[in-house]
């Protein structure tokens, strides 16, 4: 079964991000467990972690649901091996945060190389700071997510996903998350069933569907492989409506949190409607 929500607020406190799940229709959600902007971050209090559970029940929303996004700030490729650590540090106290929370999974964008390294060399930053992060924490999995390719990030082909997934040491912590309008900005087509079913083999063979953890579904406001990171409503852009049908009817995505991060919250409800109705 289809799992939809969007990446909601939790200003005011985590405990109100399930609240406004709830008024959209979801039964699944994306939140940040801190400010994203920030490195630091007060302690989650107790009554929040209490008040949290209790409106998940409320929202009839299971952790499992949930797939939180830490702090843009990240960088897990950063050339410069202190500020590298200071990424680590800051995804660690994450990780602490989404375990106080029950939560079981983490989405995180894998890292840039600013123009300073190499790719290769990028890639091997972030595949050894994933495992010293998996070594020195538990439970959670930590969920990659595909970027557009946009400036030095890393992330834009299934091979540089392949390859984390590979490297990494623990393979119960480690999952992966497309962004299809990053995936299309990336140059992978899924508008028509026959490039649907050609790319998502693709992704199969590489990466496998058995990581994929979570989805947020984006329209693009650009043209395919253009790497530029431009969300749009659903079937308002590049995109289109089939895209997201092809997603809705694939027997192999069931009970992942397929999240919408798209650019008017006012219309999320009925955007998750749509989404339904397309099952």
């Amino acid at each position: 079964m289809k799992k939809i929500g969007a990446h909601v607020s939790a200003a005011g406190g985590v405990e109100n991000a399930p609240l406004n799940a709830l008024t959209i229709g979801a039964d699944a959600f994306a939140l940040f467990v801190k400010n994203q902007r920030q490195w630091s971050a007060k302690a989650l209090e107790v009554e929040s972690i209490n008040k949290f559970d209790e409106n998940l029940k409320l929202a009839n929303i299971k952790k499992e649901h949930i797939l939180p996004h830490n702090s843009y700030l990240i960088n897990l490729g950063h050339p410069d091996a202190e500020k590298r650590k200071k990424s680590i540090n800051a995804f660690i106290d994450e990780i602490s945060r989404a375990n106080l929370l029950g939560l079981k999974m983490i989405n995180f964008h894998p890292g840039s190389h600013l123009r300073e390294i190499s790719e290769n060399e990028c890639l091997e930053n972030i595949s050894n700071s994933i495992n010293f992060i998996i070594a020195n924490t538990s439970d959670v999995k930590l969920v990659i997510e595909n970027t557009a390719g946009q400036g030095s990030n890393l992330g834009y082909k299934l091979e540089h996903l392949a390859y984390l997934i590979d490297k990494t040491q623990n393979k119960q912590r480690i999952g992966v998350c497309i962004d299809t309008c990053h995936f299309f900005a990336g140059g992978y087509d899924i508008r028509s069933k026959e490039n649907y079913k050609k790319t998502m083999s693709e992704f199969d063979r590489l990466v496998g569907y058995k990581y994929l953890s979570g989805m947020h579904l984006n329209d693009s406001k650009n043209s395919l492989g253009v790497k530029k990171d431009r969300h749009e409503s659903i079937g308002k852009g590049t995109l289109g409506l089939e895209a997201f049908e092809n997603i809705m009817r694939d027997e192999n995505i069931d009970e992942i949190p397929l999240i919408l991060e798209t650019i008017n919250p006012e219309i999320w409800a009925d955007e998750i409607k749509l989404l339904r109705q397309m099952c």
